[in-house]
């Protein structure tokens, strides 16, 4: 397992992404709008940055409300999503996709709870 990025929820993506790509000397490599969420991928040397500014979906401006601005998820890049997940439920972790869904450029992910991860919301990525 590998770092693979770090999921940051504003209220301003085209700002957020000036900062980032000036003051981390960041490429924008991906842009996504699907699932009521725009997001844009910086890569940094050793991952990603995933900025995400939600219009229409209710789980990230809920967050957003409730927490505002910052960091949402931490991603973990594996070689084999389904073993990683069956391993995480071995161990007592509570996951909140038992199967992996589709998620950006092509990958699929699936979340474990915070409730198992000390608080963090933890993404698998595969």
């Amino acid at each position: 397992m590998h770092y693979d990025h770090a999921g940051i929820v504003t209220n301003d993506l085209e700002s957020l992404v000036e900062t980032y790509t000036t003051l981390f000397d960041a490429t924008l490599v991906h842009e996504d709008d699907s699932d009521g969420v725009e997001a844009a991928f910086l890569e940094l040397e050793n991952g990603y940055l995933e900025l995400m500014e939600p219009y229409d979906q209710e789980v990230l401006s809920g967050f957003l409300e409730r927490n505002g601005p910052g960091i949402h998820h931490l991603a973990i890049r594996v070689d084999d999503i389904e073993a990683a997940l069956e391993d995480a439920s071995e161990q007592g972790v509570d996951l909140i996709d038992e199967q992996p869904q589709p998620g950006s450029m092509g990958h699929r992910v699936a979340f474990l709870h915070p409730r198992s991860t000390g608080g963090v919301l933890v993404q698998f990525v595969e």
